[in-house]
């Protein structure tokens, strides 16, 4: 049983800070997720990952196995990845591709020969969202009556742990036919400090604001073009003792072929 939600919308361009800080402080308390705009990372720039991340995705599963995921960089093939270790059914029909912090030569990229400009694409995007999510933290440090450099002079900041997932859920005529429910992403919360998610525009990603009662309620996020869908993490609502909320979502196995790209900034991916 699922129920549409319309989150808040935080614009980062916004001149009054403070009042945007109050605005993402009452949504982190009553949701854990909120839509981000005016964020810099441009459309085009956006539309180009997602371009790419198909073409690599569109690759025979051999060619893609050479770049398997290792040092948690590279391919993960579809249901090798279970969000929900709970469920008894095979893993979640995802397929993923991880790219690392770009200064530490662990990331594992496709011949230039056979995807050209996908790296650059890939490493261009890493950066843009890391500044978004840079500018976004200090505003999250507002909305808990810190200074706004705060997670800067902590030492949070200095050696962002981004870690980009781009993400392709098959559609249900591409899947094997079996009786089992299997989720595109099983339940689960992140644990990292923030996640920032943008999507092709296919639904499928719900949210569970109340993770301890039964039954659970599920709530479906629709997508608004050109914005993040952001969470906070485990590791938000620990620092802040559970004041904001990190919140349980899915993403449905998906009728028709889904993308989307997140990225975990100033987060251990492991």
């Amino acid at each position: 049983m699922s129920n549409a939600l319309q989150l808040p919308i935080i614009d980062l361009a916004s001149p009054d800070r403070f009042s945007t800080a109050n605005s993402i402080r009452q949504a982190c308390i009553d949701h854990g997720f909120f839509y981000l705009v005016n964020h810099g990372v441009d459309e085009e720039l956006v539309k180009k990952v997602f371009e790419q991340s198909s073409n690599f995705f569109s690759f025979p599963i051999e060619e893609k196995m050479k770049l398997a995921i290792k040092n948690h960089r590279g391919y993960t093939a579809l249901y090798a990845e279970k969000l929900d270790t709970t469920l008894t059914t095979k893993g979640d029909s995802k397929e993923t591709y991880y790219v690392g912090p770009l200064a530490d030569g662990l990331n594992q990229w496709p011949l230039e020969e056979d995807l050209p400009s996908w790296r650059s694409t890939m490493e261009t995007y890493h950066q843009k969202v890391l500044s978004a999510g840079t500018k976004l933290l200090s505003l999250i440090a507002l909305s808990l009556k810190l200074d706004e450099d705060f997670f800067g002079k902590v030492g949070a900041l200095n050696e962002p742990l981004g870690f980009i997932r781009l993400l392709h859920y098959p559609g249900s005529g591409d899947l094997d036919s079996s009786s089992e429910e299997v989720y595109g992403a099983s339940a689960h919360s992140d644990y990292g400090m923030i996640t920032l998610l943008m999507t092709d525009g296919v639904p499928g990603l719900q949210i569970c604001r109340e993770k301890s009662k039964q039954p659970q309620v599920w709530e479906d996020v629709p997508s608004i073009s050109g914005a993040f869908v952001v969470n906070i993490g485990d590791m938000l609502e620990r620092w802040t003792n559970c004041l904001f909320r990190s919140t349980l979502h899915r993403v449905l196995p998906p009728r028709q072929e889904r993308y989307s790209v997140m990225i975990h900034p100033f987060a251990v991916y492991a």
